[in-house]
Parts: structure tokens; sequence; C-alpha cells
């Protein structure tokens, strides 16, 4: 494994930067539950003068300035959805999906700058990823407000938020163990050449399932609808994750078998997908 890029380290202090916003409710005393229009203008002011901060530390340094203001923007959501998930009402499992939404995302750079420094980009964050996936969380955003002020009743059932959180951390590890067992080989976009160093690997929770990085991302995708109880999000979410990964599956199928011919053919007879009814190329 090479060593950690730099902006890597980097992007470490400048999320911390963004969830440092945990101290403002210490320092000021504003409480969730009882957040007034004041309140609510102070997160607001304190983001604005986080984002006044890396404009000042990095004037001339754009790609440095393109990676703090995305570390630290993931690190300020992560820490409103901590503070959010110290309510007593329904909007702590906005805040449990808040946390798991920025570290999914904040985590894909950092662990991309561990295992392949040379491929990291900005892309790496995921956060362009596609507008359907874009349009995919604003309707989650949307179906969770609108359910809990129409239909508040469906976001009492603890016991589902909970299981979409066990889903949502579960996915979340498989995916980055999938990436660090992988190393160098894990690539954001399918490969259309065989690099230099490219192999075959089986080892680890490869042995297990073939995608497993597949696999962690489609149950962290349902686990955090499940987490804020959104039936329509939900089935939706299910049915194209799924969908999105079969096709995404059988396609990458191919270019693996034009790589590494009969040793991909015989790991594909041994090793399950790890996503039901798809079976590959």
């Amino acid at each position: 494994m090479l060593p950690m890029a730099p902006d890597g380290r980097f992007s470490v202090s400048c999320f911390m930067l963004g969830i440092s916003v945990l101290l403002l409710p210490l320092v000021t005393g504003l409480r969730h539950e009882s957040l007034t229009v004041t309140g609510r203008l102070a997160f607001l002011v304190y983001f604005v003068l986080l984002n006044v901060l890396l404009l000042v530390l990095f004037p001339n340094r754009q790609a440095r300035f393109q990676v703090a203001i995305r570390a630290c923007f993931l690190g300020f959501v992560c820490g409103c959805g901590l503070i959010l998930s110290s309510s007593i009402s329904s909007w702590r499992y906005f805040g449990w999906y808040l946390c798991s939404l920025s570290f999914f995302h904040y985590s894909e750079y950092l662990v991309t700058a561990i295992t392949n420094p040379r491929n990291l980009t900005l892309d790496s964050f995921l956060l362009n990823h596609s507008s359907e996936y874009k349009l995919a969380a604003i309707s989650s955003w949307l179906e969770f407000s609108l359910e809990s002020l129409f239909f508040p009743v469906l976001k009492e059932n603890q016991w589902i938020s909970i299981l979409g959180l066990f889903l949502a951390v579960s996915g979340e590890v498989l995916r980055k163990a999938a990436m660090l067992t992988a190393g160098s080989n894990f690539t954001h976009v399918v490969a259309s050449e065989r690099a230099s160093g490219h192999v075959l690997v089986t080892r680890g929770v490869y042995s297990v399932f073939r995608h497993p990085s597949y696999v962690g991302w489609f149950y962290w995708s349902v686990g955090t609808q499940a987490i804020l109880c959104n039936p329509l999000c939900l089935v939706g979410y299910a049915i194209v994750s799924w969908q999105f990964f079969r096709d995404r599956i059988e396609d990458e199928e191919i270019t693996l078998i034009s790589f590494f011919g009969d040793q991909y053919l015989d790991y594909k007879a041994r090793v399950y997908s790890g996503l039901p009814f798809i079976h590959g190329y």
C-alpha cells in the first residue's frame, strides 16, 4: 500500500474543522429543541465563517481550497447530524442519516487517499456522482419532511430506524473493507484497460462476495431510508439501486473476464456476487 496522499491528511484537518460546529451549542447554550430563528441563524453564520476562513487560508491555492471546502462541508454536516441526534423528536433520526451520509462521502475520499493515492481526485468524494443520485437524495429529504409534518406516526417506529442504522453502518464497513482489501486495484470508475500491476483480488471480503463494495453500497443506501422510516424512498432506493448494480456488475465482469480470462471464470463459479438475483455476466 502506497503512503497516504498529502491531500488525504490535509482533508482530515478540514473535516475536523467542519465538525467543530459541535462546539456551538456548548458555547451559546443552544439546544435543538429550543432553536429559535436566531439559533438557526447562528449555525448559518458559523458555516459562512468557516468558508471565509478557508478563503483566507488558501487564497492562491485553488486545488487545496477545493479539497478543503468539501471536507469542511462534510464535517459540518456530520456535526449538525450529531447535534440533531441528541433531539428527543423524530428529527434525531434525520441526524443519524446526516452522519451516515456525510461520513460515507468523506470516507470515500479518505480511503482512496490511503489505498490508491495516484487516482485521488475531487471526484473521489462522490459528491457529483450523478444527477439521479442528487435527485434521489432530495426526494428522501422531501419525503421525510412531509411525512413528519402530515403523518408523524410514520416516523415513530424506533426499531425500524435502528435496523436501518445497522444496515447503513454494516454496508459502510463492508464497502470500506473492500476498498482497503483491493488497495490500488480499486477504482471508482470501471477500467477499460488493464493497468500495470492490476491483479485479481480474491482474499478477505472478496472471498465471500465477488462485489463487496457494491453490496456494501446497496445496503448502506437502503439502510439510510430505513433510518428515516421513508417507505416510498425505501422501496424506490432498493429497486433503482438493484437495477444500477445489476447493470454495473455485468459491465464490470465483461471487463474482468477480458483481463483475467479463466482465472476470473473460476472465481466467478466459486463466489456469490453478493446481491440477490444478480448473477453477473
